[in-house]
């Protein structure tokens, strides 16, 4: 409507600012943005990489909690999750917790979060799910394949570009069986990821640029378990296994 404006419009601005010139320090929230819109700008700080403001500025349990895990902070973002009804959305919280702490649970739980985002209809629960579960299959690079595979079939079907931290993920897994693939893959990551996002630095890692995605992570306040299972060992496979839709 003409002469409507965003009313978010300077603290999108100042968000998307790149890594270089960020200070999330630096970021307040508006003294006109109360309610709905206060929430709104907090997904912005989380999305954008600035997951201190998103605490600063929400009441939302899960949002605090994802918040909470881009740190580490597993017991607070459990804490944040006490009473909260055990859908898709709160299981996979509980299960990026269990895979910073890098605890045997962890695929367990991300699949119980893909079996209730199928059931309730959450496409973008889904596909974070089978992103995680992934992660945690990378010693069967085919095996992860397929999983993510679920997730590219997803985003097609609702007509939308593939996930970054999926592409990034998928990558990481290419790169175990084509490395030219894995890197084409990995720059289309890079291309669509957030700036300070775990996305942005596992992209980054993809190919070849840790000292930058250690930069971003930084700037981000990520824990070092976001990217732990890029180190993950490769075992051997057999010739002739059939492809999947993540090949490419």
């Amino acid at each position: 409507m003409a002469g409507v404006t965003d009313p978010l419009h300077e603290l999108r601005a100042a968000l998307t600012r790149p890594t270089g010139l960020f200070d999330p320090a630096g970021l307040d929230l508006p003294g006109h943005l109360t309610g709905a819109r206060a929430e709104e700008a907090a997904a912005l700080a989380l999305h954008w990489g600035a997951p201190g403001r998103t605490l600063a500025w929400s009441t939302e349990p899960l949002l605090r909690a994802a918040a909470y895990l881009r740190g580490g902070q597993t017991d607070a973002a459990r804490a944040e999750l006490t009473g909260e009804p055990e859908g898709a959305r709160v299981t996979l919280l509980r299960a990026r917790a269990a895979s910073l702490e890098a605890r045997t649970d962890a695929p367990d739980l991300a699949g119980s979060a893909r079996t209730l985002a199928r059931h309730e209809g959450d496409s973008a629960a889904l596909i974070a799910a089978v992103t995680l579960l992934a992660e945690g299959q990378q010693a069967d690079s085919h095996a992860a394949l397929r999983t993510l595979a679920e997730g590219l079939k997803v985003a097609e079907i609702a007509g939308q570009s593939a996930d970054a931290h999926l592409l990034a993920v998928l990558a990481h897994t290419q790169l175990r069986l084509n490395p030219r693939k894995g890197q084409a893959t990995a720059a289309k990551a890079l291309e669509r990821s957030a700036p300070r996002s775990p996305a942005r630095v596992l992209a980054l890692r993809a190919l070849n640029r840790a000292d930058e995605g250690m930069l971003e992570a930084r700037a981000g306040e990520l824990h070092p378990g976001w990217w732990t299972f890029t180190a993950a060992p490769t075992l051997p496979t057999p010739a002739g296994t059939a492809g999947t839709a993540a090949d490419g």
